[in-house]
């Protein structure tokens, strides 16, 4: 399994507004093969980060140059207060 944490900053005034286009691009998303979850997680401190998870790394990369992503990359800006941070894993044991 694939797995995409991004750390995210969100502007306060957009906090509420996010939640519901992440749902509502999940929809989007969750058609495409490989796709497994993709998640908002916010911390005991009020910090964000993004959890999507893909079967294979090649199943992520077919859905990141998709148009549909390609639209969701340009929407996303208005909610962050600076650029999101991406670490990629790979899954090796469960």
């Amino acid at each position: 399994m694939f797995v995409a944490i991004v750390e995210i900053v969100l502007k306060d005034e957009k906090k509420d507004d996010f939640k519901t286009w992440i749902t509502d691009s999940n929809k989007t998303l969750s058609k495409f093969d490989g796709f497994v979850s993709r998640r908002l997680l916010e911390s005991r401190d009020g910090g964000n980060r993004i959890m999507v998870e893909f079967k294979d790394m090649e199943s992520f990369q077919k859905m990141h140059s998709s148009p549909e992503h390609s639209k969701f990359a340009s929407e996303i800006g208005q909610f962050m207060a600076q650029p999101p941070q991406r670490n990629f894993f790979q899954v090796v044991a469960e």
